[in-house]
């Protein structure tokens, strides 16, 4: 099935009405080098095509800062594709050059994890380059290709295998868990350890499992280091990590400074509950689990999160719970406007908190379960 992305007409648009060059960055699998693929087949410009993770004759001309022989290598070409450009030593300056001095040439960039692509970028490109994110696919997305229906009836799969687009063309069970086996372990993994100073595998790998049992709930940091055997800057380190390498995100306590509003811890969730799933080994479907309830929540989160995002919103996210124990699942903040959210898997009905009411009376609250969760995401 082929699915278009939401990012194809904005960056198609981009090249209408500017010469800025376009950044990519998301996961690795999330389909980052289909979609500039698609979009050069659609324009049909000669151009070069240069991967990070594989060097050619190509990587001592970047790496001279030569505009000459930038020239030359760039000669005749409309287009210049980087893919996996976090893998090239000073990638921001090598473009600014080329951006500044040769101004028809259309640049591409994708980055698996902006590790060091953000960094390396955003200081030498500001005001050069419009960066986008790239998630897994959506259920926006999918609302162009697929009914209402389909999307209701495949919902479980969502929560159980996740939504890279190759889990889309994988038909059985056994291929879809060796699909997002071989993502975690060669590219996940990989792609981490490759970082500096990242050394201890088992401490990573330790790490995700115990973020990925306690999605939905918040996270102490110092109970972390503690089960790892580690310092909490350590583990600071290791989750900033995984949040520049689009693994895991986090979720800070909505407050407004009342001392009875909690704040200070986060919540963590995974940008794709497949992979989550697959770092704990459970892909069982939801008949025999006990953490669908925790799926569901990150599930919504993520696709609220990447339907704002790809509408160009402006908005916030946040929890919120008082030390009483009254909770939203999800607070959002846009153009002004606060409300809360809580998600349901079941049928059961969902009290809007009094205290959420009395401290936030211009504030919304509303539930979202299976019934009318397409109304939320899509």
């Amino acid at each position: 099935m082929k699915i278009k992305r939401s990012l194809e007409s904005d960056i198609l648009k981009h090249f209408e009405v500017s010469k800025k060059g376009i950044v990519v960055l998301g996961p690795r699998q999330a389909g980052k080098t289909t979609l500039i693929n698609d979009i050069l087949a659609i324009k049909g410009w000669r151009t070069l095509v240069l991967n990070g993770d594989r060097r050619g004759d190509w990587w001592e001309i970047l790496m001279s800062r030569e505009l000459q022989k930038y020239k030359l290598l760039l000669s005749g070409y409309e287009a210049l594709f980087v893919d996996e450009a976090q893998k090239i030593p000073e990638i921001g300056t090598i473009l600014k050059i080329i951006l500044d001095e040769m101004t028809e040439l259309k640049v591409l960039v994708t980055g698996s994890s902006s590790l060091d692509l953000s960094s390396k970028v955003s200081e030498p490109l500001t005001g050069r380059v419009y960066t986008h994110k790239l998630f897994p696919i959506s259920q926006m997305e999918l609302k162009e290709s697929t009914t209402l229906f389909e999307r209701l009836e495949n919902v479980e799969e969502r929560l159980v295998f996740g939504a890279y687009p190759e889990i889309f063309s994988l038909t059985g069970m056994i291929d879809k868990t060796e699909y997002l086996s071989n993502v975690t372990d060669n590219y996940l993994y990989r792609d981490l350890l490759e970082y500096d100073g990242i050394k201890n595998s088992s401490k990573i790998r330790d790490l995700l499992k115990l973020l990925a049992f306690q999605i939905g709930q918040e996270v102490s940091i110092s109970e972390l280091a503690t089960s790892l055997d580690l310092s909490r800057d350590t583990v600071n380190k290791y989750i900033d990590l995984l949040e520049k390498s689009y693994v895991v995100f986090r979720l800070g306590g909505y407050s407004r400074n009342l001392r009875k509003e909690v704040s200070k811890m986060d919540k963590i969730y995974f940008y794709d509950v497949g992979i989550r799933n697959t770092i704990i080994g459970n892909l069982n479907l939801l008949s025999n689990r006990n953490d669908v309830g925790q799926l569901w929540e990150n599930f919504l989160i993520v696709e609220r999160m990447k339907k704002k995002t790809y509408e160009h919103k402006l908005f916030n996210h946040y929890f919120w719970r008082l030390v009483s124990g009254a909770e939203i699942d999800l607070v959002e903040e846009e153009a002004g406007n606060v409300a809360g959210f809580e998600f349901k898997w079941g049928n059961k009905p969902a009290r809007e908190p009094k205290s959420w009411r009395s401290t936030y009376p211009n504030a919304g609250f509303h539930l979202v379960n299976r019934d009318n969760f397409s109304e939320f995401v899509d």
